[in-house]
């Protein structure tokens, strides 16, 4: 029967594995290279993953299991929309994108963070272009259906976790 804990874990394993999907497999061995957008939803999906994680090893009871699930919902909508501002890029007429910007490590080398998030927040060239599609939806758009199915799952976790404990008292 699955716990509090194991639910948690679950999440946890789908971060993990969307994660591994994008550095190992598009990475490392199909050669794309992120653009800065597509690394800062690896940083929220790290973020969603890690608080997952933090929920199951902590297993609250009662409103503490409230509180991981609405820092995850949080993590898990900062993802959600940073991809959705991916999609949008991607879904400009070409005469609309926006010019291709210098690297993030530039970035970071050369402004404040705040100033690094904002700019790349906005988007550049690099982020409008569709390296790879599946079943006719870009990389960053099943990202954001990955980050949706989170959110909801963060949200679910608390309700299922209580049903199955009061299934199993029965």
């Amino acid at each position: 029967m699955a716990s509090y804990r194991t639910l948690n874990l679950l999440g946890f394993a789908g971060c993990i594995g969307g994660l591994l999907f994008a550095i190992l497999f598009l990475q490392q061995a199909l050669g794309y290279e992120p653009c800065p957008m597509c690394i800062f939803q690896r940083v929220a999906m790290l973020a969603t993953g890690l608080l997952f994680l933090l929920a199951a090893l902590h297993a609250p009871h009662g409103g503490g299991r409230w509180v991981y699930a609405l820092l995850t919902l949080l993590a898990a909508g900062a993802g959600a929309g940073i991809a959705g501002r991916h999609v949008w890029l991607q879904s400009l007429p070409a005469d609309q994108v926006p010019a291709c910007g210098p690297t993030l490590d530039y970035l970071m080398d050369m402004f404040p963070l705040r100033e690094v998030v904002t700019i790349i927040l906005k988007g550049d060239g690099n982020c409008a272009r569709i390296d790879a599609q599946w079943l006719g939806v870009s990389l960053p758009g099943w990202t954001l259906v990955a980050f949706v199915v989170l959110a909801v799952w963060a949200l679910a976790t608390p309700l299922l976790a209580r049903r199955l404990r009061a299934t199993t008292l029965q």
